[in-house]
């Protein structure tokens, strides 16, 4: 176990963005932290302006959680031109969470990525991106607030997703469908490099993928489990990924 002030766990959460960061902005942040502890670990903010340090940052951390961005990620990243639909990129947050998927999937540490975390790993195993679901997918489904009615706007929107049986998200939830909720406007478009689709809405946009490279447990959803604390999924999805740290933890063969 990395070494630390207890015997938890530790895993790292990179800041949202590096406004955020420098402002010490925690409110939604801490919703990732808040959810990493209902899970039994012990979370730890990982900067995103200090990339000498951040290396050796890493060793002492067993697992990741690659967390939501109102930012978006750079076009050109995944090979496409900028539509005028991509938010700005926040290019201190990417190059932190392509450190962390360097150093996790060569050392074999698990990762929960979420929503822009879920897009950045596609990205990073080279896939690509929708830039806008609405414009162009052309979706009736609400995926965000502002694709609701004004007076609708109080929480985020929900919606079914579908599950591919044998998934572990299809385990998770106990059967093939649940409801998530939803706060994007960008989804996976291409799959990167052995990361299968375990999870869609009814309207196509791609809501889970699960990594078959090798055994490591990496997963990500376009949802925000973080925000649902009373949903037995989102528990679930956060306490099977701590289980995966533990008992990497526990693998003589680990590295």
């Amino acid at each position: 176990m990395a070494a630390g002030d207890s015997n938890l766990p530790k895993i790292g959460i990179p800041w949202r963005t590096s406004q955020e960061e420098s402002e010490q902005n925690r409110p939604r942040i801490q919703d990732y932290e808040d959810a990493v502890r209902r899970a039994g670990a012990e979370p730890v903010l990982v900067s995103l302006c200090d990339a000498e340090g951040l290396p050796e940052r890493l060793e002492r951390l067993d697992g990741f959680v690659l967390p939501g961005s109102p930012a978006d990620v750079e076009p050109a990243e995944y090979g496409a031109r900028n539509l005028g639909l991509s938010e700005p990129a926040d290019m201190p947050r990417e190059r932190t969470d392509r450190a962390i998927l360097d150093h996790a999937f060569r050392a074999k540490k698990p990762v929960l990525a979420i929503c822009y975390g879920c897009q950045l790993l596609n990205v990073y195993l080279g896939g690509t991106l929708i830039q806008d679901v609405r414009n162009e997918t052309g979706t009736s489904t609400a995926h965000r607030k502002t694709d609701l009615p004004l007076l609708l706007r109080i929480k985020d929107p929900e919606h079914p997703v579908r599950f591919e049986a044998g998934s572990l998200l299809a385990r998770l939830a106990g059967r093939p469908h649940g409801v998530v909720n939803s706060s994007h406007h960008q989804a996976v478009q291409k799959p990167g490099r052995a990361l299968k689709v375990t999870g869609l809405s009814s309207d196509g946009i791609v809501e889970s993928l699960e990594w078959s490279g090798d055994t490591n447990w990496v997963v990500a959803v376009q949802w925000h489990p973080e925000r649902m604390k009373d949903d037995a999924l989102a528990q679930k999805l956060f306490t099977e990924f701590v289980a995966a740290v533990v008992a990497r933890e526990k693998t003589p063969a680990k590295r």
